[in-house]
Formats: structure tokens, C-alpha cells, sequence
């Protein structure tokens, strides 16, 4: 049981980097989820406090994935229809399929032309709209900057736990 707990835990650990990049695979649960995992083998034992901090952390940095983006076009002169035009391109990144580029291209096209389109219905210039589109993906950038860093972190604290 401990070996299957173990590798299970591996498994958790990469497609929670993995998922730091691809969309649609929640990457934080995962990596945290391969700290339960293997907290139940005798490789390791954390404390309590230790599992819910990074859980909390884990649920933290997946919903601030979300809205990041948003923030961002706001920050860099979004108006309400950018933001929202961004948000729109986040729903549509993550619905897919029916409408162009998906993945990782879908992640950062969508927000970015939502964020545009919105910001040009709302009548300013492209120059304007541009920079809150800008936004939209700097903020996917530091979304995904998040996840990659939690993920990185979980995974060398499990090679310790393995090393040990």
C-alpha cells in the first residue's frame, strides 16, 4: 500500500505541474492533493496545520487564477466592458471546442480578445484597448506563474520527504 500511495503521490505531483499550464487541469489541487497522498504512506508525516495551510494555499492561488486576469485589465486601464470582455474570454477558454483556439493558445487568446473587443465596443481607441487587452495577459501570466510556483514547491517538498 505504501509503494501504491507513493507513486500515486508522484503521479498527483506531475500533472499538478502539468496542470500549472494546461488548461482546464486544476494544477494546485493536484500538487496538494499529493501531499495527502502521501502524508498516509510512513515516508512522510506532516501535521495538520501543515496540510490545511496549503490546501488553503492551494485553493487560494486556483481562484485567484481566475480573477488575476481581470484585475489586471483593470489595472492597466480596462474599462467594465474590458474586464468583462475578459472574464467572457475566461468562460469561453475554458468552454472550448465550438469557438477557435483552445489550450494553452484558447487560455491566453480568449481573455486577450475579450478584453479587446470589449474595450473597443466601449469606444475607446486601439491603442487604449490594446494596453487593457495587455492586461488581461499579463494577468494570465501571473496566474499561471502561481500555479507553477505552488506546484514547484510541493514538489520538492515531497522529493524530501522521498529522499529521507
Amino acid at each position: 500500500m505504501n509503494t501504491t500511495l507513493i507513486i500515486l503521490a508522484i503521479l498527483c505531483t506531475l500533472i499538478g505541474i502539468a496542470g500549472s499550464i494546461i488548461p482546464g487541469l486544476p494544477g494546485p489541487p493536484f500538487s496538494w492533493l499529493a501531499l495527502l497522498l502521501l502524508n498516509f504512506t510512513t515516508a512522510a508525516q506532516h501535521n495538520t496545520t501543515f496540510l490545511i495551510v496549503t490546501a488553503a494555499i492551494a485553493v487560494i492561488i486556483t481562484v485567484l487564477d481566475y480573477v488575476v486576469p481581470s484585475l489586471s485589465t483593470k489595472r492597466h486601464g480596462g474599462s467594465k466592458a474590458g474586464v468583462w470582455g475578459c472574464n467572457i474570454g475566461l468562460i469561453v477558454s475554458i468552454v472550448g471546442l465550438p469557438f477557435g483556439p483552445t489550450g494553452l493558445v484558447g487560455v491566453i487568446f480568449w481573455p486577450f480578445a475579450g478584453a479587446l473587443v470589449g474595450e473597443l465596443l466601449s469606444g475607446k481607441q486601439s491603442r487604449e484597448a490594446l494596453r487593457a487587452a495587455w492586461g488581461a495577459f499579463v494577468g494570465f501570466l501571473t496566474g499561471t506563474g502561481l500555479k507553477l510556483a505552488y506546484g514547484i514547491v510541493v514538489a520538492i517538498i515531497i522529493a524530501g520527504d522521498l529522499i529521507h
